[in-house]
């Protein structure tokens, strides 16, 4: 029998049934996790996550008396991998994105709660360690889009850049090539509709391959071309069009 290196775990969830749905899963399917604590809200996680010091924390985004990323901010002072438990919404689901983070939808998924575990599990055993959660929390406290911050996944591991550092984003089959306003590019391990559903204004899809930032446009022309600050000449598409002038009206 496959043994593993028990990764020391905490939940925070404010709901009992959610609680022992999660140990019941964890316990069937995820042989690697220990669950060493429980809270039910940020008044009983913070002084727990500071006295455990766990590895992982399963984090409800919304609970009594706070949010996750209430907890994350009080806990910045810690290292530990979090996989945010939420019900759907979009303002959150975008902000997890952007930070690259592990989360579930409620109900929880076995099978994407074991592709979650096993993903964090790696990265432990591995050393590969990201802070994302020092991300995570300044991008909900900044009220600007363009200040936030977005983790690129690459192959050699994570990137981060603000947003208002990226002129363009190309489609590049299973990839996409990200372009900086220093001039450099970065080709990153997502599909672009994910950047299409991630990215905020003054990100906008122009073209089936390309995304642009409307704050680098130099130039366009009634031939369909637009010309961005780095030079690039992309496409804008019929279908795209109308959106596109919109941002100029």
């Amino acid at each position: 029998m496959m043994s593993f290196q028990k990764i020391r775990s905490v939940i925070v969830e404010d709901e009992l049934a959610a609680r022992e749905v999660l140990k019941n899963y964890l316990s069937k399917y995820c042989p690697q996790i220990e669950v060493v604590g429980e809270a039910q809200h940020i008044k009983e996680a913070v002084p727990l996550l500071h006295e455990i010091q766990p590895q992982l924390v399963f984090l409800d985004v919304e609970m009594p008396f706070g949010n996750a990323f209430d907890v994350l901010e009080a806990c910045k002072d810690l290292q530990f991998e979090t996989i945010f438990v939420t019900a759907f919404s979009e303002y959150s689901l975008k902000a997890l994105n952007q930070s690259a983070a592990y989360y579930l939808l409620k109900p929880i998924s076995i099978e994407e709660l074991i592709v979650a575990v096993n993903k964090v599990h790696h990265q432990i055993m591995n050393h590969e360690l990201f802070n994302r959660n020092k991300i995570i929390v300044e991008n909900f406290r900044e009220s600007k889009p363009e200040k936030q911050q977005v983790i690129l996944p690459t192959l050699e591991g994570f990137e981060v850049v603000k947003m208002e550092e990226i002129v363009r984003l190309r489609g590049n089959g299973n990839f996409t090539d990200l372009y900086l306003n220093d001039g450099s590019k970065k080709m990153v391990c997502r599909f672009l509709k994910h950047f299409s559903e991630i990215l905020p204004l003054p990100f906008i899809r122009v073209h089936k391959s390309h995304i642009i930032n409307v704050n680098c446009v130099k130039s366009y022309n009634k031939g369909g071309i637009v010309t961005l600050n780095d030079g690039a000449e992309i496409e804008v598409s019929p279908t795209y069009k109308e959106e596109f002038l919109r941002n100029f009206k």
